[in-house]
């Protein structure tokens, strides 16, 4: 028995690929996400080296994310040498100036996955952020140099 649906007040069509079954989403709201970076990375054996590929330890890799409660990191990985990431946090003044020296430590794993896979971390991994800058370091403790793109979401509200 296939299944019909109503096109409009007086036909009633079969879903079909030509005629799919249209869809309406009722009380959603958009949840407002913005694209913060998108970087193409050389994981090397260089710790404190962020996925822009620097090295100063006090320059952020990200900036003025206060208004976002969480950051979505996608990666994909060309390698599966084992590699480690760092994510550091902090918050600023009014005069965008760090609060204090130094970084606070959210979270620092093995980055999982393997070669020619995708994958997914929230940032901070557990409550919400509202940090005015972060830095997110890769390194890789064994193997192969290997290409890792990045792209790293802030999602508000």
């Amino acid at each position: 028995m296939p299944v019909r649906f109503l096109r409009n007040a007086s036909e009633l069509a079969d879903v079909s690929i030509e005629s799919p079954l249209p869809v309406q989403v009722a009380n959603a709201k958009p949840v407002p996400a913005d694209t913060l970076l998108v970087a193409i990375t050389t994981v090397t054996t260089t710790t404190n080296r962020d996925l822009m590929e620097n090295t100063n330890t006090e320059t952020p890799t990200l900036d003025n994310c206060g208004q976002y409660r969480k950051l979505v990191w996608f990666y994909f990985r060309t390698g599966n040498a084992p590699t480690t990431y760092r994510i550091l946090a902090r918050t600023t003044d009014l005069s965008a100036q760090p609060l204090g020296t130094g970084w606070q430590q959210l979270a620092q794993a093995n980055l999982p996955g393997n070669a020619n896979e995708w994958g997914r971390i929230e940032i901070p991994t557990t409550g919400d952020g509202y940090y005015d800058q972060y830095r997110v370091e890769v390194y890789r403790t064994d193997g192969n140099n290997y290409t890792l793109t990045s792209k790293l979401i802030g999602v508000r509200g």
